[in-house]
């Protein structure tokens, strides 16, 4: 199952995490080095709801900004 919003097309981003060790110059160290970076995959925050699509009760997986903005209609 794809990880995208059924309204808006929300998918996961790529980005980085970045690795530091040190003590910042600002509190009396040699500064912050960057040791590694790792790829990494930001997911959006997506639930299965019970929605009317078309008319007709279907699940879908919508993303929680969508929810919260009321661009989903619920089923009962």
């Amino acid at each position: 199952m794809s990880r995208i919003c059924s309204i808006c097309g929300k998918k996961p981003a790529a980005g980085r995490k970045i690795t530091r060790r040190g003590l910042a110059r600002k509190k009396g160290g040699v500064g912050r080095r960057i040791t590694g970076v790792a790829r990494r995959r930001f997911l959006p925050n997506l639930q299965t709801v019970k929605a009317l699509v078309d008319g007709k009760p279907r699940r879908i997986r919508v993303c929680v900004a969508c929810l919260k903005a009321g661009k989903v209609t619920k089923a009962a």
